[in-house]
């Protein structure tokens, strides 16, 4: 059973920095690009950044360039995304998933930017 398991979100302030992980279980993780997502209540999902089997293929979305950093550990089968210089339209719950999403999402982890 494929598990995507999002942690890492919580409380910030206007300019502060969070690490998100995702930790992934019950597929090859090593052969998949992956996503990061987000979704704020009332608006459609969108993807944030995206990396692909062997870590060469790295994309952003145009607001988050150059502000956070996608990254994997395949001997931990985990994803992260560390996110720079947050600010409140950051706020969202963040999601990870295959590209394009192959999987049951998870919960999420919420992130809160306080102006």
């Amino acid at each position: 059973q494929v598990q995507l398991v999002e942690s890492g979100g919580g409380l910030v302030k206007h300019g502060g920095s969070l690490r998100l992980s995702c930790a992934v279980s019950g597929f090859t993780f090593s052969a998949k690009t992956l996503n990061w997502y987000r979704q704020t209540p009332g608006r459609h999902i969108e993807l944030v950044a995206s990396i692909s089997e062997d870590g060469e293929s790295i994309n952003y979305s145009p607001p988050v360039m150059a502000l956070f950093t996608i990254s994997r550990d395949d001997s931990k089968n985990t994803l992260y995304l560390q996110m720079n210089t947050l600010n409140p339209e950051d706020t969202s719950n963040y999601f990870c998933n295959t590209n394009p999403p192959m999987y049951s999402w998870g919960q999420g982890t919420q992130v809160i930017v306080s102006s």
